[in-house]
Formats: structure tokens, C-alpha cells, sequence
């Protein structure tokens, strides 16, 4: 079925500028969503999604009030609710496989809604920005491309990517938003920001570096994050990269090096030394078994089990 608008099936568009021309009440919450400052999010309600992953669950869950995810500049972050479950999915997609992801995402939230239950699938769109390669919106088009074939009906309610998520200072375009949260118990969504993105954020990290593809972290049903396991193969040459500057690391290592958060470097050069430090992922996960992070009741961060 189609993607829909306002209840009305939307039109195929070539771009992103096309898209808001069409449609100005998406351009106009847009600018709205991008005037809101970043709320910092509290790590013991917060479970946190890295790039090429998502995680889903339901008001339920005990554990987890709020998905969040940033440090996206070309990437889109996905989020897509079910009004009468109220399961909700939050995705950091890449580019990497849209349209293998998309279906991953919408099975999460209807996996987890009783089909006779009142309500719809809504999807919020956040990311991107007036790149010079036009890589964010090539991402843009393909999300919307690949949302349109699914057989469910999903409205699109938010639309905050590219053009309408860019701005310029002396000359540089850069993302307004770089990251956001929505609360899964309301479905509200707001620009946020994180002092903690774990856990395993190195490990997690690296298995993207590495070229891991899309991939679920979260079990809801016993509201554990699962990790891996995952592979990569031992690659020496990486440390080359430690020796080099910021600048470099920037222009060879990022898909937009003028709009990387101040952490980027640092980041990168992390996930390279974790990667030396474990050249094979074997002993990470004994036995060929997942890391499994349950949430602390005393110190409210996750712990590993």
C-alpha cells in the first residue's frame, strides 16, 4: 500500500525541494521542529541507537522510556509508531541497504501491534542536509521509495531531512539536527542530545566500521540489549590512521567532513584502537554467544549479564 499524506497517497517526487513544494504543511512543522533547542536525555531512561542499527519496543517495557540516536549528518533517522499499540521503532540508517532496512523496520512495529487494534502507522523522517554530494538526498528519495512499497498503509507525519534540516555559515552547510529522541510511552519526539551511547558503544562502533550491515539491539519481550555476535577480519593497516590529523581523518574517513560533530576524530581513532585491541571478534563473544545488557536497578545505566 501506498505512503500516504494527509490521508492521500503521496506523489512520486524527484527531490526533496519537490517534495515540501507539494506538501507545505510538512515544510512548515519542519521549521518548527528545526527551532527546537536539543533536549539532553537522561541515560537511565534511554536506550541509545548506533549507525546501521535500530531497536523497538512497546509502553510496556519497563526498561527503556526513550529511543534516541545522533551524530547523523548524511544519515536519516527513521522512526515509525503505531498509534494503537504505541510500538514504536527508532532506526539510524546510512544508506547501506534502504531497501532491505525498511522492511526490518516496519515488521518491528507491526510484529508488536495487535492487527485488530485501533490505529495507524506513523513515520517521522529526521536527517540529512544540503550535502555537496548529494548524499543525503539520494538517501531521502530512497526512504520515501522504499516506504511506499511496503504493503501497509504508513502516514507520513514529520519530514525534517535535507533542505529543510540544512543551514549555512560562511558557506558551510551543515544538519540543524543532529540527533533526536521520542518517548515511547507518549510518542512525543524532540531534538535530543546524549552524554552516554552505550552499552558497548566501542564494540557496536566497531561492527559498523567493519562493515556489519543493518541489525536489531534490543529484545523487548526480556528487555535486554543484545549485541553481535558479529565478525570482522584483522586489518593491521588501520593503525596508519591513528598517526594521521584530524583533518585527514575527516576528509578520507567521513561522507561530510564540514559537518561532523566536534567528537567525530576522536570517536573514529577510538573504534580503530578497540579494533587493534581485538583483531579477531571470536573472544568477544565466548561460546559464539550474544552480549546481553540488562537494565541496573541501582545505578539505572545497563549492565552486563
Amino acid at each position: 500500500m501506498p505512503l500516504l499524506i494527509q490521508n492521500n497517497r503521496i506523489e512520486r517526487v524527484n527531490s526533496t525541494a519537490e517534495l515540501f513544494s507539494k506538501y507545505p504543511h510538512l515544510k512548515e512543522s519542519a521549521e518548527q521542529f528545526v527551532c527546537r533547542s536539543a533536549e539532553p536525555v537522561d541515560p537511565k531512561q534511554l536506550l541509545y541507537v548506533q549507525q546501521r542499527e535500530f531497536a523497538s519496543t512497546t509502553p510496556a517495557d519497563n526498561s527503556v522510556s526513550i529511543l534516541g540516536s545522533d551524530d547523523a549528518t548524511t544519515c536519516h533517522l527513521v522512526v515509525l509508531r503505531h498509534t494503537g499499540s504505541g510500538a514504536t521503532c527508532l532506526a539510524h540508517c546510512d544508506g547501506s541497504s534502504t531497501w532491505t532496512e525498511v522492511p526490518l523496520i516496519v515488521n518491528a512495529v507491526t510484529s508488536k501491534s495487535n492487527p485488530d487494534k485501533d490505529g495507524r502507522l506513523e513515520l517521522h523522517l529526521v536527517g540529512g542536509f544540503n550535502d555537496d554530494k548529494k548524499t543525503s538526498q539520494s538517501l531521502s528519495l530512497s526512504i520515501l521509495a522504499a516506504f511506499q512499497k511496503q504493503k501497509e498503509d504508513v502516514h507520513l507525519e514529520t519530514c525534517c531531512i535535507t533542505d529543510m534540516n540544512d543551514v549555512s555559515r560562511d558557506g558551510v552547510h551543515r544538519p540543524v539536527v543532529y540527533g533526536i529522541g521520542v518517548n515511547v510511552k507518549s510518542g512525543h519526539m524532540f531534538p535530543a542530545s546524549f552524554a552516554c551511547r552505550g552499552p558497548a558503544e566501542e564494540l557496536r562502533s566497531a561492527r559498523t566500521f567493519s562493515g556489519g550491515e543493518m541489525v536489531e539491539v534490543y529484545d523487548s519481550s526480556r528487555e535486554l540489549v543484545r549485541i553481535g555476535p558479529c565478525r570482522w577480519t584483522p586489518n593491521e593497516d588501520l593503525g596508519f590512521w591513528l598517526s594521521q590529523d584530524d583533518d585527514t581523518i575527516l576528509q578520507y574517513l567521513s561522507t561530510s567532513p564540514s559537518a561532523e560533530p566536534p567528537h567525530f576524530v576522536q570517536h573514529i581513532k577510538s573504534t580503530i584502537r578497540f579494533l587493534l585491541d581485538h583483531p579477531s571478534a571470536d573472544e568477544l563473544f565466548p561460546g559464539g554467544q550474544a552480549q546481553l545488557y540488562r537494565r541496573s536497578e541501582e545505578e539505572g545505566g545497563w549492565a552486563r549479564v
